[in-house]
């Protein structure tokens, strides 16, 4: 008889219980729940690396313009006579 809280896995929308697997089947099915697991934990650390590279190439197109427009003030002749 199977446990109240025994581990299933779907596969095809059918219910295979742990305790119908092989010793195969359960270190596959382990290693299947263990890489989504970290796929899932790399998508969320690749969106903040997205987003904060995003804000650091923003922010340096921010200074370099500052910088030209220091620059092209620098440059600009004075009207003193």
């Amino acid at each position: 008889m199977a446990q109240a809280n025994e581990n299933v896995i779907f596969i095809d929308d059918k219910e295979i219980k742990e305790s119908d697997m092989t010793d195969q089947q359960k270190y596959l099915a382990r290693q299947v729940q263990d890489l989504m697991n970290k796929r899932s934990r790399l998508e969320f650390e690749l969106h903040q690396i997205v987003t904060a590279l995003n804000e650091f190439k923003k922010d340096l197109v921010q200074t370099t313009k500052e910088v030209a427009k220091e620059v092209l003030k620098e440059s600009k002749p004075s009207k003193e006579k």
